[in-house]
């Protein structure tokens, strides 16, 4: 999982399913969201999560319409399929990546 800016994003989303994290560093459920992605990628490595601060890079989260934190994008092969707001639990959120499959 890495952070990403506005710079490396189309790159990084180009190809696959990727799930994008929409966070903020002062966000205490986006800090809790990070915990459950790092648990669930240790059971799942091949999932694909890049992470966008929102502070950092208001651009990307104005182009997709982000309002509140956290909020997980799931794209495919460069385009959003789904958006989830709010903290997302470990099976939830491997269904959710998984439905882009």
């Amino acid at each position: 999982m890495k952070q990403v800016n506005e710079k490396d994003f189309a790159k990084e989303v180009a190809s696959g399913v990727v799930l994008v994290d929409f966070f903020a560093t002062w966000c205490g459920p986006c800090r809790m969201q990070a915990v459950v992605l790092e648990e669930v990628l240790e059971e799942n490595p091949d999932m694909n999560v890049v992470k966008v601060d929102v502070d950092q890079d208001p651009n990307l989260a104005r182009r997709f319409g982000i309002m509140s934190i956290p909020t997980l994008v799931l794209m495919k092969d460069g385009q959003p399929v789904e958006k989830h707001v709010g903290l997302m639990q470990n099976e939830e959120l491997v269904k959710f990546y998984n439905s882009a499959k």
